[in-house]
């Protein structure tokens, strides 16, 4: 039974996280919605280049052309101690462009079939705990039946003891006539 309740425990934890990953991933790549009648009020990004291979090396002295200067990092890279001002965004909550609304429905729908295959599981393990289809006369009843036969093995087990200190005796005794033989 304590492994089914770990797997519960262990099922109720990602599901949790599962909820907040879904929270956190809404919260950040939402697209902003537009209101008839009122300009957007949604903040301009700038389009996101990948980058290449043929990007241009900073300079050697470590300064930038608009006065910014690199920074080593810890892993041998180096960054910008301070970003260029046009690549910010104007919401300072938001870091990341909003997700199309086609990607974001379709990731909206993936969140939501896992959340919902993880609540399925949770609700199978519970539904496999012992007891649930049993009365409480029945458990009471089944608890006496376990508790008798506990009794019955620790008397079997007290009784092997006693047998086995007996033989640890006798072996005893047998080693020590041994060794005074001439």
């Amino acid at each position: 039974m304590a492994d089914r309740l770990t797997q519960l425990q262990d099922a109720l934890d990602n599901q949790l996280t599962m909820m907040y990953a879904a929270l956190n991933y809404i919260q950040a790549h939402h697209p902003y919605g537009d209101i008839p009648g009122q300009a957007s009020q949604a903040p301009a990004f700038a389009p996101i280049t990948p980058p290449s291979d043929a990007a241009p090396h900073p300079p050697a002295n470590g300064s930038l052309t608009n006065g910014s200067t690199i920074r080593p990092q810890p892993n041998g890279t180096a960054q910008p101690s301070q970003p260029p001002a046009d690549d910010a965004p104007s919401d300072p909550h938001r870091t990341i462009p909003p997700d199309r609304p086609a990607v974001f429905h379709s990731a909206l729908r993936e969140l939501a079939q896992g959340l919902v295959l993880q609540e399925q599981q949770i609700e199978y393990l519970v539904n496999s705990l012992p007891g649930l289809g049993n009365s409480e006369e029945s458990q009471v009843r089944r608890m006496r039946e376990l508790e008798a036969e506990l009794r019955e093995v620790e008397a079997e087990r007290a009784k092997a003891e006693e047998e086995k200190e007996k033989m640890v005796d006798m072996l005893g005794a047998l080693i020590g006539k041994v060794n005074r033989v001439p």
